[in-house]
């Protein structure tokens, strides 16, 4: 574009100059001089590189454009759901331009160099982005083989497969689907769209960078919108695994609530609880553990799960003159109960069961109002065997779920010392 704008500049000022003067030599000389300068400028813009773009690639890189700007026009592109529903057709773009190319990985590479030019006040446009744009239309490209997995779920939810063998994969790279949830029912097709394009782009990274299972993702994508969770509090749930632990603690529940709320009770639950904010030496007891995870109560809160409200650690209860201390109260506003826990700095015995049991009874009778739907019990230990706990559950009526926890120790002193320090390493480096 600089030697046509170049050029246009030389032959007005040509005109000119015949116009004022009627000097042959003076106009020669004036034309060669302006067409070294012209040739000059010209090699230096990059000719080559110019002329190897094709007419193809500019056609397509105006429909680009075109995209850009009528996207800018129905809305600002800082909106979410506009702007995911963005990075989804552009990805889809560079994924079927480069299946129809031989530019192979060049074509992102340029592309995001034409686009941060075109675009100068505009983000998302790096090289890194776009090839994340085009991980992500990829992955919710859904094999026609598995359409029939994805069906509403009860509650608003997506269910995304119908057995343990029925998986959703994605499609072969080259057979694409342009319209987000391409053969899909309405229904469902709207419901997978609103949750996709309702999580930050941020969030999708997170998730498609790091979860390969597409039921996996769908998971993590209804937690982030249920919990409003924070990019950092995906990744931190993401690294603990939070998907094999969420409702996999050994409970009565089926036996002693109704449904639905047994289930919901059930999903409440984690096995193991993951308590990695603390730092605790080899010499520990329950009571430290407790006043731990309540100076750290906002991160005990995050692990515990959506729902639940403190209500007081040692909590007193009098009964027949006697003196009992919950180690932990809390009421979770969801299921509308009290929620006692206690913790055991030992592997899990079957005598542990009657003591919550006996809290449980207490706080139904003292505590729990008519509205109120009767008071759960979790036992955190350090261990259990899950078929023991199962028996130690089965005929008790209140209800109780047992889970392990774990958290990050202090380093013991004999291994500290084997260690470099500070120091030294820097030494070592210098």
């Amino acid at each position: 574009m600089l030697y046509f704008y170049l050029l246009h500049i030389f032959v007005f000022y040509f005109v000119a100059k015949v116009i004022q003067k009627n000097d042959f030599f003076a106009i020669w000389g004036f034309c060669c001089k302006n067409i070294c300068i012209f040739a000059l400028l010209f090699f230096l813009t990059g000719m080559k590189s110019v002329l190897n773009i094709d007419k193809d690639y500019l056609k397509w890189f105006s429909e680009i454009k075109t995209k850009i700007r009528s996207t800018q026009i129905r809305a600002a592109l800082a909106a979410n759901a506009t702007l995911i529903e963005f990075y989804y057709d552009l990805g889809g773009m560079i994924a079927e331009k480069q299946s129809q190319s031989a530019w192979g990985d060049k074509l992102v590479q340029q592309l995001s160099k034409d686009l941060q030019a075109e675009f100068p006040d505009m983000s998302g446009f790096s090289r890194t982005n776009l090839l994340y744009c085009k991980q992500f239309y990829l992955y919710f490209q859904i094999s026609q083989h598995t359409v029939s997995q994805i069906v509403p779920r009860i509650e608003g939810q997506i269910q995304v497969f119908d057995n343990q063998d029925n998986v959703i994969v994605p499609q072969i790279e080259g057979q694409f689907n342009p319209q987000f949830g391409y053969g899909l029912s309405f229904e469902a097709a709207e419901k997978l769209r609103n949750l996709v394009f309702a999580t930050p782009w941020g969030h999708l990274k997170e998730i498609i960078g790091k979860i390969k299972d597409f039921r996996t993702a769908i998971f993590y994508l209804q937690e982030t919108q249920q919990n409003a969770w924070s990019r950092d509090v995906l990744a931190l749930q993401i690294k603990n695994g939070l998907h094999t632990r969420q409702g996999k603690a050994v409970t009565n529940f089926s036996l002693t609530l109704p449904e639905p709320m047994s289930d919901l009770a059930q999903q409440t639950l984690k096995d193991p609880y993951i308590f990695d904010f603390l730092t605790m030496s080899k010499s520990y007891r329950e009571k430290d553990i407790e006043n731990q995870l309540i100076r750290h109560i906002a991160k005990f809160m995050l692990e515990l799960g959506k729902g639940f409200a403190f209500v007081g650690q040692q909590y007193h209860l009098e009964i027949a003159d006697s003196d009992y201390y919950i180690d932990l109260l809390f009421y979770h506003i969801h299921l509308k109960c009290y929620v006692v826990v206690e913790l055991k700095n030992t592997k899990f015995v079957p005598e542990y069961a009657g003591k919550l049991n006996f809290y449980l009874s207490a706080v139904d009778t003292l505590l729990k109002k008519d509205d109120d739907k009767p008071a759960i019990g979790i036992l955190l230990c350090r261990d259990k065997n899950n078929i023991e706990a199962e028996f130690a559950l089965r005929d008790i009526r209140k209800p109780m779920g047992v889970s392990e926890f774990d958290f990050t120790k202090i380093l013991p002193e004999e291994l500290k010392s084997s260690l470099p320090t500070i120091e030294e390493l820097e030494n070592s480096i210098k």
